[in-house]
């Protein structure tokens, strides 16, 4: 007689998982992970913390709902047999095209990649999303909370910034042939009491809310997805008990099979939508050319950085505060031909030398961080959009790495190293929405050069990691040049 393992409903956040306690120990180990870099971390090296995320609680018997395919996944792998509770399957009857929900006479079309998203989506009733910037995310959430209204479910959106809730409002007018849809953004504490159907918010407004709040949605929609690490937006999602659909969206994951099994616990199955490489090829999007540009250091200035045997932050505190570093930077951006964003990580020490450096022109130069106002933000964008054709925008990866959209940008140069997969990829995303003015997007990459013989510096090494990311895109159009400096 085979082994059986039965997954009960506890409710729309957790699994209970009935077995005999050695198969329970065996799933345990099965969805145990080892976080990244968990030797370096501070509680891990004084042995208070072994490193892994273990996802079934064996004490409870509870494991995120989202798992259940991949339970059944394993259960298969090994031949167990598994029983499902009746009260997990799922039949919806949607309707095969939803483009019927489109008001009339508007000028956007439901694609054949976003319609099979949308139905996948609803009929599943969890999922994570992988839409690539300018696969018309925003459009596929439109179309779900319309299809979610009609059966009259209480909707709660959350992103993780204030600006990312002033352009989707926008983008859902807009969708609606400007008309507004009704809906309450959470901006003051009064908010919090309204009985409209969709509510939108940061999650930083409501985390700390009690249960009450949260059960009375039916529906959890969250953008941005990969945030959703965070402990206070995964204790919004056990607050959830009763959200049925859990929808979540995301330009690009990090790779990280700790993070996605975690996220998929609390959503559900992940599902590219489309990938920015058919995008480009299909014409939806513009053409993207790679420009790396590897400033490589006199010998007597890498004798010296490899003498110092930086750690990280000393060497990027190093190149962000060179001199001619950032006078070629200022030069590049001045040269560029239409409206280019230039990318920095540290405020203080670089964003504002920049900014002071690049503004010393005739171009229109704005400077946007996490100090400046969203709504002045928000008319940086519009302004750019409607009357800029050679501006420059000096803006710190955390307020335009994502969620940012500005169809007639023509350049990036990313200012800064970076090795992360979503800071690089959802940062060239601002680029390559398509625009009459412009044939193609230029992304420039500076990547500093200090290496000597054997030893390569961070910022190299960080290049070798961007590079094998590019080169999984494979209509992106790269070239290396290297620059003596």
């Amino acid at each position: 007689m085979p082994d059986i393992i039965k997954l009960i409903k506890k409710d729309e956040v957790n699994l209970y998982v009935d077995c005999e306690m050695g198969l329970l120990y065996e799933i345990s180990e099965y969805f145990t992970f080892e976080i990244e870099n968990a030797r370096f971390h501070p509680i891990v090296r004084n042995k208070l913390w072994d490193g892994k995320i273990r996802l079934l609680n064996t004490q409870t018997r509870e494991i995120g709902a989202g798992l259940k395919d991949a339970i059944i996944d394993f259960c298969n792998r090994r031949r167990y047999q598994c029983i499902i509770d009746p009260e997990l399957e799922i039949n919806e009857n949607i309707p095969n095209n939803l483009g019927y929900m489109l008001s009339d006479h508007t000028k956007f079309q439901l694609r054949d990649y976003q319609n099979s998203a949308i139905l996948e989506a609803l009929q599943n009733k969890r999922k994570i999303l992988i839409s690539p910037t300018g696969s018309g995310k925003s459009f596929i959430i439109y179309l779900i909370i319309r299809y979610l209204q009609s059966l009259n479910k209480r909707i709660l959106i959350i992103v993780h910034r204030t600006s990312l809730i002033t352009q989707m409002m926008s983008d859902f007018q807009e969708y609606n042939n400007d008309n507004a849809i009704q809906m309450t953004s959470i901006r003051s504490p009064s908010d919090k009491q309204s009985k409209d159907q969709i509510i939108i918010s940061t999650w930083q407004s409501i985390y700390k809310e009690k249960k009450e709040f949260f059960e009375k949605f039916d529906a959890i929609i969250g953008d941005e997805v990969h945030t959703f690490k965070a402990k206070s937006l995964t204790s919004i999602m056990t607050k959830l008990t009763n959200a049925q659909y859990r929808l979540g969206f995301t330009g690009t994951l990090d790779g990280s099979q700790t993070n996605e099994m975690a996220l998929t616990g609390m959503f559900g199955p992940i599902t590219k939508v489309t990938t920015t490489s058919k995008l480009i090829e299909t014409n939806v999007l513009a053409q993207i050319k790679i420009n790396n540009l590897v400033l490589t250091y006199p010998q007597e200035e890498r004798k010296k950085i490899r003498k110092l045997k930086p750690d990280y932050h000393s060497e990027m505190d190093y190149i962000v505060t060179h001199e001619k570093r950032n006078k070629f930077i200022r030069n590049l951006a001045w040269s560029l031909k239409g409206n280019t964003l230039v990318l920095f990580q540290y405020v203080e020490k670089h964003g504002k030398p920049l900014y002071d450096l690049i503004s010393d022109n005739k171009k229109n130069v704005y400077f946007v961080y996490g100090g400046v106002n969203t709504d002045i933000r928000e008319e940086i964008r519009q302004e750019v959009i409607n009357n800029s054709v050679d501006a420059i925008i000096i803006a710190s990866y955390g307020t335009f790495q994502e969620g940012i959209n500005i169809p007639n940008l023509h350049n990036i140069i990313l200012a800064s190293p970076s090795k992360s997969q979503i800071r690089v990829l959802q940062s060239i995303g601002r680029s390559i929405r398509k625009h009459e003015s412009k044939e193609y997007a230029m992304i420039y990459d500076i990547v500093d050069n200090f290496s000597l013989g054997s030893w390569k510096n961070y910022a190299v090494q960080h290049f070798s990691e961007r590079m094998k990311m590019y080169s999984k895109e494979t209509a992106f159009n790269i070239k290396i040049n290297n620059v003596n400096f």
